[in-house]
């Protein structure tokens, strides 16, 4: 399953949408422009986005605001990328350089800044105190979850639970937001709405839980990272948790240390630790389960083309390689 398919039902919506994302990521800064354009143009999978104009469709809304918010999403997304590179020193990104590696540190943070600045600008312009109050929640719980994040950093303490937590506040909420908007512009009932919230909180951590896993198991290539960056940085993911937990003595000493102490020194041997204790599995079944909740939360929508996308794309989540 390739998400070209997926897109086909919303391909114009998504021309659109990038021409409000170039139009607005203009500034009359040099550097701004640069930075900015740099890491859009970068491509990604435009999940969110496609949540916005995916839900809003499966809802009846045939206005134009879906565009508008759509770019919103993917500029507080790419705001969160351009901070999280910097804070974890990364310098490779969808098989490129960051651009923290290539324009620096200082630009990178201050662009985020621009990025999430001029969301909030989009967002008064659509001239709704409901979707402000959605995305300006999603936008302080997203920087909660980042802060979670470096807390746990080298603490081979976390447990499921409080990993979990990470990704509900770190990626999950802001696909909760994108397919909350859908419902919101389509004046869904209340239930309704909640339901696609839920959809979207569930997609987007089996979304994690996938990356984690191919996170030791993608090829370079295909994933556009290192194998074992996630280690290399100190953060204990669920594969790594589940070896502590699930492996033996030699093995969860050897996943703490690396947790502890960052580094890849014992990356060989902790993958196989990982294979042997079947990790990678686990952590797969867990995003089936997120997916399978995902779909049964928007079991009340009415039957069309949009829902069918929704569907298949819980699907894809699970299933990609990259």
């Amino acid at each position: 399953m390739q998400l070209n398919s997926l897109y086909a039902l919303i391909a114009d919506d998504m021309k659109v949408v990038d021409g409000v994302i170039r139009d607005r990521l203009y500034s009359d800064v040099v550097l701004v422009r640069q930075v900015a354009e740099y890491i859009i143009g970068a491509g990604g999978k435009r999940m969110r986005p496609a949540l916005v104009l995916l839900t809003a469709g499966a809802t009846g809304y045939r206005g134009s605001h879906h565009h508008e918010l759509a770019a919103v999403v993917e500029f507080i997304h790419t705001a969160t990328l351009l901070h999280d590179d910097v804070v974890d020193e990364s310098d490779l990104r969808r098989g490129r350089d960051t651009a923290n590696a290539l324009f620096g540190n200082a630009a990178s943070v201050l662009v985020g800044d621009f990025l999430y600045s001029r969301a909030f600008q989009m967002m008064v312009g659509v001239g709704s105190m409901r979707i402000m109050e959605v995305l300006a929640d999603a936008t302080n719980v997203i920087a909660e979850g980042e802060v979670l994040q470096l807390m746990n950093c080298n603490n081979a303490d976390v447990d499921v639970d409080a990993y979990l937590r990470v990704i509900r506040y770190k990626t999950a909420k802001l696909f909760e937001a994108a397919a909350r908007l859908g419902g919101i512009l389509g004046q869904s009932t209340p239930e309704m709405e909640e339901g696609l919230a839920r959809y979207g909180m569930h997609l987007g951590t089996a979304f994690q839980l996938v990356d984690d896993v191919l996170d030791y198991s993608g090829v370079e290539g295909e994933t556009g990272k290192h194998v074992g960056d996630d280690l290399a940085e100190g953060k204990p993911t669920l594969p790594l948790i589940h070896v502590m937990q699930h492996g033996s003595p030699e093995q969860a000493a050897l996943v703490r240390q690396a947790i502890e102490q960052g580094g890849l020194d014992e990356l060989p041997a902790i993958l196989a630790a990982i294979q042997a204790t079947g990790a990678l599995e686990e952590t797969r079944r867990r995003a089936e389960a997120e997916a399978a909740t995902a779909k049964a939360a928007i079991n009340a929508l009415p039957p069309s083309q949009y829902k069918d996308s929704l569907l298949e794309l819980a699907d894809f989540a699970v299933t990609r390689r990259h």
